[in-house]
């Protein structure tokens, strides 16, 4: 699914939930979701960067529906890649590379490898896949949830939190008056000082709309239109 950032990119990614949207228009973004598998630690940092380089301004472009960021990973990956992503406001949902052989062992398939493991003994595991049956592919799936069962709830909790989120109140603050320019820090706090006290009357300025949600998620949006203030809120309906 393709999305396009402020400045006109656009984002192929995995997994988009939205509200309102259809197959011929896009909706408001409720969570992007980035899937990835590395073997070797030698590319998780580029990859973990390649996701936030996608999905980090599409966050900002959708910054007043403040959508989930997630990322699933399997196999291995650097404590510094994981950090990187969490650091920037990812929930982070991974599957260890030894859980992952583990699971599909119990099968009777080996998805170990090494760079000098060979072609035919990849493709013998890979038809050992393509001949299970739907019972035991389900069970694989069963089992390598109960094997991450902790941190799977953790990450199903950061999602539900934002997708069933509900707005608690919606304060409206409607602003007039004329901008002062002063020349100095000092100015300024006096100028303050000054009209603290007064009331003060001018041309309107600007809507300052502030949406506040169950889960204490604050959206805050300016407007000096009224048409665009509705708008805006129009969209949470």
């Amino acid at each position: 699914m393709t999305w396009k950032d402020d400045l006109g990119n656009t984002h192929d990614l995995d997994h988009v939930l939205e509200r309102g949207g259809s197959d011929e228009e896009l909706g408001i973004p409720v969570a992007f979701i980035e899937t990835a598998w590395r073997r070797y630690t030698k590319h998780s940092r580029n990859k973990a960067q390649e996701i936030q380089g996608a999905i980090l301004p599409l966050l900002a472009t959708w910054a007043h529906a403040r959508p989930f960021a997630g990322v699933v990973l399997a196999g291995v990956w650097t404590k510094g890649s994981l950090t990187q992503l969490a650091s920037n406001g990812f929930s982070i949902l991974h599957v260890p590379y030894d859980t992952v052989i583990d699971v599909f062992g119990t099968r009777g398939i080996d998805v170990f490898y090494e760079e000098t493991t060979t072609d035919s003994y990849l493709r013998s595991q890979i038809d050992k896949w393509e001949k299970l049956s739907a019972a035991n592919l389900q069970g694989i799936g069963l089992a390598l949830r109960a094997a991450i069962h902790e941190d799977l709830e953790k990450f199903m909790d950061s999602l539900g939190g934002t997708v069933l989120r509900r707005i608690e109140s919606v304060s409206v603050l409607p602003l007039y008056g004329t901008a002062t320019d002063c020349r100095t820090v000092r100015d300024a706090i006096q100028f303050i000082t000054d009209q603290s006290n007064e009331p003060s009357a001018g041309p309107f300025v600007r809507f300052e709309v502030i949406v506040r949600y169950d889960n204490d998620d604050r959206i805050t949006a300016n407007f000096s239109l009224p048409n665009d203030a509705v708008s805006f809120l129009e969209s949470f309906l």
